[in-house]
């Protein structure tokens, strides 16, 4: 049987550091900083004073976004 290999897994509530937030949207950090400067990516939320990481339900809310843009779009 084949087992899943590094796939990926939103988890329900908490937060999420940028590098596995990355990994679920496949852009460069630059680009990723871009969105956020322009609004178009959720901000992120601060933990401390050097630690920040997304909502959850922003991610979320954002993969179905792309999603559905994409699906307009074919």
């Amino acid at each position: 049987m084949l087992q899943p290999q590094n796939i990926p897994t939103i988890p329900v509530a908490g937060f999420m550091r940028l590098s596995q937030v990355l990994q679920l949207i496949p852009i460069a950090k630059t680009q990723w900083y871009e969105g956020l400067k322009e609004g178009r990516f959720p901000q992120p939320i601060k933990l401390g004073p050097r630690a920040r990481a997304y909502r959850v339900e922003d991610i979320t809310a954002l993969i179905e976004r792309l999603g559905q843009k994409q699906n307009e779009e074919a």
